[in-house]
């Protein structure tokens, strides 16, 4: 059979770390293991009954069984603008302000198409969501990281970067609370990040995947909610978290009208917009009762606390996440994050993703979800503590 060559796009792809390992873990359990997968950001509790039975019901409307109108519906639009409204008190225009998305990973890897051209530069964290990475590399960009370092609380630290790389910069990526680093951000930080994209002609792009989860009783910050923000970017928000709905492939991006019209564009070539059952079920999550995202993230904040608590009475030392359902834990000395996620996976048979597989800021550390229960977190701990490793405080 004819091998067809791939084009100068794919072939500039990113490999894919974290397909690799899901290939390993598959092994160990077909070998008869029982494996707890803690390397996972997909989230384990279903979606809300309320959600599911809207789409089960429009799934018989028959308006819904033809095309879709090209960019999306006009209901799901004003439900993602009245959720800001509801949620962070940000004005957003339904009409101009407002994309559909099949997902916030597609949005992510379009807005580079959207607005890159060969030899453009991006300003994208490391460690970061690794589909960042492969938007840029489709249009042939250039990529500045941005190091991700615990002194700075996981934040960009702008006064590093040089005159040069931000005068070429067209477009910046964030995302907080953050993957794989659970850090989050402040007012003060997105102020910063205003004024720079102001002063360079940078469009930020701000990832808030994690927007729902905050812990403590502090919610995290949209970046919308900053004066001037939409003025130089936009806010990808998914339905994959906050509702449970990961498999249902459905986000939305809002903010600064001309890249929500490219953002519409492209997908104008690409789609003809989602079923229409799942965007009403879509618009019933965003403006039905809220109780059952107050229940998840008080699940998530006792996952965390019973999991860094047995961490920490085994004498690991590490800090607990303070947003998203990540912790970013650090690598024992002697170790690299690889060669440690490979011991866990082997000797414990627990599941963690390396820190390099989001960058080389990521070196040594580990990145675990909290995405099993209590019980089974308690045992990846007890599982931890038998390969002493660590030493117990007295």
């Amino acid at each position: 059979m004819k091998s067809f060559k791939r084009s100068e796009a794919l072939e500039r792809l990113p490999q894919q770390f974290f397909a690799q390992l899901a290939g390993r873990v598959e092994r160990f359990k077909q070998e008869g293991h029982d494996v707890i997968n803690l390397g996972q950001g997909n989230p384990d509790q279903p979606t809300p009954s309320h959600i599911v039975e809207t789409l089960r019901e429009a799934a018989a409307n028959p308006n819904y069984h033809k095309y879709s109108p090209f960019q999306g519906y006009q209901f799901l639009k004003e439900a993602a603008a009245a959720f800001y409204k509801r949620e962070y008190d940000v004005e957003i225009d339904p009409e101009t302000e407002v994309a559909i998305l099949f997902g916030g990973k597609v949005g992510l890897v379009e807005v580079s198409q959207c607005l890159l051209n060969p030899g453009d530069t991006a300003l994208v964290p490391d460690p970061g969501y690794p589909d960042y990475m492969s938007g840029v590399a489709m249009t042939n960009a250039k990529m500045e990281m941005m190091p991700l370092l615990q002194e700075n609380d996981f934040l960009p630290n702008y006064t590093n970067i040089s005159n040069e790389v931000l005068a070429a910069a067209k477009l910046m990526f964030l995302n907080y609370p953050n993957n794989p680093t659970a850090g989050i951000a402040t007012k003060g930080f997105f102020e910063e990040t205003i004024e720079l994209a102001n002063q360079h002609n940078i469009c930020v792009v701000h990832d808030f995947a994690y927007g729902a989860i905050g812990f403590d009783g502090k919610k995290p910050v949209s970046f919308l909610q900053l004066d001037g923000a939409k003025e130089v970017g936009i806010e990808i928000y998914t339905m994959s978290k906050t509702y449970n709905m990961a498999g249902w492939r459905i986000g939305f991006a809002v903010g600064n009208r001309s890249v929500i019209e490219s953002i519409n564009l492209i997908q104008d070539h690409f789609y003809v917009s989602l079923f229409g059952g799942i965007q009403e079920a879509a618009a019933e999550a965003l403006l039905g009762p809220q109780d059952c995202v107050e229940e998840l993230v008080e699940l998530y904040e006792k996952r965390r606390n019973v999991f860094i608590s047995g961490l920490k009475e085994i004498g690991w030392e590490v800090e607990a996440p303070k947003g998203s359902f990540f912790a970013w834990l650090p690598v024992p000395k002697g170790f690299t994050s690889t060669e440690f996620a490979d011991l866990l996976l082997e000797k414990a048979h627990i599941v963690v993703a390396p820190g390099i597989g989001f960058g080389e800021q990521g070196e040594g550390y580990v990145r675990v979800g909290l995405l099993s229960d209590e019980e089974r977190l308690l045992e990846a701990v007890n599982r931890l503590d038998g390969l002493k490793l660590f030493s117990k405080s007295s």
